[in-house]
């Protein structure tokens, strides 16, 4: 009797070779990747310090104290910009920071990251800022960067191209060096380090007002303050004396921070956090509302919060819109309207006055006194501005564009008035 061949096993032998040698072959590679520039934390901290008032050249989040407007120069420090006139804004001076993205202030102390580190400025006197206090190696992941930490060649700083680089490798091997790489439009950490380093009580001060779009805010006598997936509570009952509490968990993917009424509210790319501070050292979660995946800034009036979805590279997903959700009950947020935009990035609120920077298409300026009928009630819409992100505080909104700083006289909302315009250089 013949005995039957045993095709099946020849063909899946033959299939198995290829991967059995995988790691037997070389082949030539040719690509472009992005090697760190490292630079010392001695020299990131020996560079901080007061200068010469500098252009505005790229511009990220803003914020307000009393008569003075402090605009993140992205990466790099602070401006500090006299606003006691708005239709004559004048830069006093600039905050030479390295690694700056985010601020919070109050009283006379201005509180800013600093690649890893938090910083407690003095800025009593504008002409004379101080650095009272530095809490060292605070932040785990900083920035736009990610975690970029090495203990002995320092911290990621910037990133220089290496293009057409030829490689004979494995068909396998990941990138030379290791570390952060981009070919053909994709993007991708392959090794994420870290690093661990080893006023009075009852004092009145009163706190800034940031933006939507910050990771740093005031509640009480506590910094908060986002870190990758993380926020710190940081003890500021002595203002210049900063004391880091905690380190909680709140979700991977949260963007912003927004404070309103003793709680927290966490704009997040999946939804909105709200979280309770009775221990205001472990923010504890109240409820979450969800919705579909893109950048989600929060700001809340009342018993509204007003939420803008939208797409882009970062943001995932593909909606463009405007949330109004009830949140008389903190336990049980309910969606209460959607209204479609272009692609909305910060917004505020004051008085029912809702403004909205809806990227390209400009700042939109709507009276949300019915929240069920937001688009229909439209104040103004300034249009051909790239717009980011908005304060409305006491008649006067602060806008970012990417060409300017733009402020706003909207005391009577029915004619809404452009006070004046800080250029961004953009070079």
């Amino acid at each position: 009797m013949k005995k039957k061949t045993a095709l099946p096993v020849v063909l899946l032998l033959l299939l198995l070779i290829p991967f059995a040698c995988e790691d037997k072959y070389e082949v030539e590679q040719k690509y472009s990747y992005f090697e760190p520039i490292y630079t010392t934390a001695a020299e990131i901290r020996a560079s901080v310090g007061v200068v010469a008032p500098q252009e505005i050249k790229e511009a990220g989040k803003i914020y307000i104290k009393d008569n003075w407007l402090f605009v993140n120069e992205v990466g790099k420090g602070i401006h500090v910009i006299d606003n006691s006139n708005p239709k004559a804004p004048v830069t006093k001076n600039f905050l030479n920071i390295p690694g700056n993205y985010d601020l919070a202030v109050k009283g006379n102390i201005l509180y800013a990251d600093s690649y890893i580190d938090l910083l407690a400025i003095d800025i009593s006197d504008k002409s004379d800022i101080k650095i009272v206090k530095r809490l060292e190696g605070i932040f785990s992941v900083y920035n736009r960067m990610g975690s970029g930490i090495d203990p002995v060649k320092g911290i990621i700083t910037s990133w220089k191209e290496k293009e057409n680089v030829t490689v004979t490798t494995s068909r396998n091997q990941i990138q030379p060096w290791g570390g952060f790489w981009m070919r053909s439009d994709v993007v991708a950490f392959s090794q994420v380090s870290s690093m661990k380093t080893a006023s009075v009580p009852g004092n009145p001060a009163t706190t800034g007002i940031g933006g939507s779009m910050a990771r740093f805010t005031i509640e009480g006598d506590y910094l908060y303050m986002l870190d990758a997936g993380n926020v710190h509570s940081v003890s500021i009952k002595t203002l210049e004396n900063p004391i880091a509490k905690s380190k909680n968990m709140i979700a991977w993917d949260i963007e912003t921070i927004f404070p309103h009424e003793g709680k927290l509210f966490f704009g997040a790319q999946s939804g909105m956090y709200i979280f309770g501070l009775d221990d205001p050292e472990k923010p504890t979660q109240i409820s979450r509302y969800a919705h579909v995946r893109s950048c989600d800034p929060v700001v809340v009036e009342g018993d509204l919060a007003y939420v803008t979805l939208r797409s882009g590279t970062t943001c995932q997903g593909f909606t463009n819109q405007l949330e109004v959700i009830d949140i008389k009950d903190l336990t049980n947020p309910v969606l209460l309207k959607i209204y479609p935009m272009t692609n909305p990035h910060g917004l505020g609120i004051d008085n029912k006055n809702l403004f909205i920077c809806d990227g390209d298409d400009g700042l939109k300026i709507y009276d949300a006194t019915d929240h069920l009928k937001i688009s229909d009630n439209q104040l103004a819409h300034y249009k051909n501005i790239n717009t980011y992100d908005v304060i409305p505080y006491n008649n006067v909104a602060i806008m970012t564009g990417k060409d300017g700083i733009y402020q706003f006289d909207y005391s009577n909302p029915k004619d809404i008035k452009l006070l004046s315009k800080v250029m961004i250089s953009n070079q």
